[in-house]
């Protein structure tokens, strides 16, 4: 299904927001569209007031001193920290644009390093900024599967720099358990989702979740436990949110069928789907289906990027993505500011849940 004109925009200015400035060849490659196309939306953004363009540049509106591209620095002197996050990824956009504002007002130079789709991609990308003299890092590896991140535990924890990990928490025990890291409480935000629709009488709920991520892998864990142990969870069902959003496996039929297959089969009138992209996705092949949202099921999105976007605004569970970015800079400044000694921290905040119109109680007249 082709994406929709005002998701592809807002991911625009997502991922324009977290650089300050990006060329637009270099867009239209992250975000996988054309750059006749992008260009198209860039002028609308413009006459919209919501970017400014330059000579095959893009800006944002904000005053604020601009984050360079990937991969370049500002000139020599004063302190520097590098950032790292997966190319792609508009929900840590939000997290960097909130670190970039506590790192901005601190006068601390920033340099942004966009981590390519494959296995190992950061650690090139650290090794450089610490030859351009990061005295400080905020990471955020892909980590698509326990290998990979496994592979990684070791070259992390013999950083000789301060580093803070967003959204990513390490395995208990391993070599970077004692890292700083700042997540959301994705646990909580599961509970929050399930409580939501069992107040509104759902009984049977569908969970598609991704499994190609720390947070995907720990929300199927907190699905899982949470409907099992419901009292007024009659039946309930996991199946990844789309095709593609897999890699550990294997997978039963079930679990890789379709989510409007699987509430047929359950009969069930809610459903949860991780992220917003998938989420508004299931409620377009809903819709081919003759089953109405929230008439005939309820859905409820997980990361709330896009999610208030479609024709119907989906109620979404909120982690607080741009004061994760905040607070683990702010970490990061305590660290660089002497504080290196003092105890490890491990910081969970907690999502919320922002109700839009995509849920409605049960009927039970129809029942």
């Amino acid at each position: 299904m082709r994406e929709p004109v005002d998701l592809r925009r807002q991911r625009i200015l997502a991922a324009v927001e977290a650089r300050g400035k990006a060329r637009v060849r270099d867009l239209a490659a992250e975000l996988q569209v054309s750059v006749v196309t992008l260009r198209r939306d860039v002028e609308e953004l413009t006459r919209e007031g919501r970017l400014r363009r330059g000579h095959g540049v893009v800006h944002t509106t904000s005053s604020a001193q601009e984050l360079p591209s990937s991969g370049t620095t500002h000139p020599e002197g004063g302190d520097r920290v590098a950032l790292v996050v997966p190319e792609r990824h508009s929900y840590l956009y939000e997290a960097l644009h909130g670190a970039r504002t506590v790192l901005e007002e601190a006068g601390i130079r920033i340099a942004l390093h966009i981590a390519p789709q494959v296995a190992g991609a950061e650690r090139p990308l650290v090794e450089r900024a610490l030859a351009d003299g990061a005295r400080g890092l905020l990471l955020a590896p892909r980590w698509r599967t326990p290998a990979v991140e496994q592979a990684d535990y070791g070259w992390l924890a013999a950083l000789e720099v301060p580093a803070v990990l967003m959204e990513r928490r390490p395995r208990p025990g391993s070599a970077l358990h004692a890292l700083d890291s700042v997540c959301s409480d994705h646990w909580y935000g599961a509970h929050l989702a399930v409580e939501h629709l069992v107040g509104l009488g759902h009984r049977r709920i569908v969970f598609a979740t991704r499994d190609d991520s720390p947070t995907a892998r720990t929300l199927r864990a907190a699905f899982t436990e949470i409907a099992a142990a419901h009292p007024r969870i009659e039946e309930w069902a996991w199946a990844l949110s789309s095709p593609a959003a897999g890699h550990a496996g294997p997978y039963t039929d079930q679990e890789t069928a379709d989510v409007p297959t699987l509430l047929r089969k359950l009969g069930a009138t809610a459903a949860v789907v991780h992220g917003d992209v998938d989420a508004l996705m299931a409620v377009q092949q809903l819709a081919e289906h003759d089953v109405r949202v929230p008439e005939d099921c309820s859905m409820v999105a997980y990361d709330d990027v896009v999610a208030g976007l479609g024709a119907t605004p989906l109620t979404a569970v909120t982690p607080p993505k741009a004061e994760v970015g905040r607070v683990a800079a702010q970490l990061l400044l305590t660290r660089l500011a002497g504080g290196r000694e003092e105890s490890v921290r491990r910081v969970e905040l907690l999502p919320a849940l922002t109700v839009r119109g995509s849920t409605r109680a049960v009927d039970t007249h129809s029942e």
